[in-house]
């Protein structure tokens, strides 16, 4: 058992186990509702969109959440208004912006002597980087986020299956709608420090796409799909350890891998 424990004996996969699992469970409960609905690629989009925020804070030396966060606000607002002005579909508008956000991030980047260097920090993260001021944050999220999800249970199960019994219920869909993009937009800015913006959909949408594998309602794969995430974390943090990869791209691969095994062993399953 040297292969399992050794590695968690220090303090820094200590944190980065820590870090990665409260990141894992926040998004399994909100990426739930993102593979409910349909929105991994708005989820892929938010992530990508956060680029040019963070690379400006990066290059001006401010927290690199604040540059993601605004990024990402100005994405989800964006989304809407393009696709509202323009008569463009959702996801037109999603695909146009995704692409703008990117190219936009990459060109502001560039502008830095350290231009590989902080792509690379950007877009996969550094798990084993995680300092007790993330766990504080994470942990912050984690409970405002499941407490959200929580709360707005009712309304996110009308809008997810009848669009228009919710409004017949009074229940606004389309607010709805909003408050859950603030949520995935929450869930992958404060998430993204363990994985980078590239690697955070996979944890946004492979711990929940592998619990749908096994229940159909809701508060099970949202607990299901917390527990793979957190395999996933340690299995990634293992395989990082003993491979010597990177520990985002390691987390994202495990985390992927859990849903081909959930839907191989399914498949040979009765239900």
């Amino acid at each position: 058992m040297a292969w399992l424990i050794d590695p968690l004996l220090l303090p820094f996969m200590q944190r980065a186990l820590l870090g990665g699992v409260l990141a894992a469970v926040t998004c399994a409960v909100v990426g739930t509702w993102v593979v409910v609905r349909g929105l991994a690629f708005l989820g892929e989009a938010l992530a990508h969109g956060m680029l040019p925020g963070v690379a400006v804070a990066v290059l001006a030396g401010w927290p690199p959440l604040v540059g993601a966060a605004v990024s990402a606000g100005l994405m989800s607002a964006g989304v809407g208004a393009v696709s509202r002005r323009a008569g463009l579909s959702h996801d037109t508008a999603i695909g146009l912006l995704f692409v703008g956000m990117l190219s936009l991030g990459v060109a502001i980047v560039s502008r830095s002597r350290s231009f590989a260097t902080d792509v690379t920090a950007i877009l996969f993260g550094d798990v084993l980087a995680i300092r007790s001021a993330d766990l504080l944050l994470l942990a912050v999220a984690l409970v405002v986020l499941v407490g959200a999800t929580a709360l707005l249970h009712r309304p996110f199960v009308a809008l997810a299956f009848d669009p228009r019994t919710a409004a017949t219920l009074g229940l606004r869909p389309r607010a709805a709608h909003v408050a859950m993009v603030l949520l995935v937009t929450a869930a992958v800015v404060t998430s993204y420090q363990a994985l980078g913006t590239l690697l955070v959909v996979a944890l946004l949408l492979a711990p929940a796409a592998a619990a749908r594998q096994w229940t159909d309602r809701l508060p099970s794969t949202m607990a299901l799909g917390a527990l793979f995430g957190a395999a996933a974390v340690l299995a990634g943090l293992l395989l990082s350890w003993h491979a010597g990869t990177a520990g985002g791209a390691s987390i994202a691969f495990s985390a992927v891998g859990l849903v081909a095994l959930s839907v191989a062993a399914r498949a040979v399953v009765p239900r």
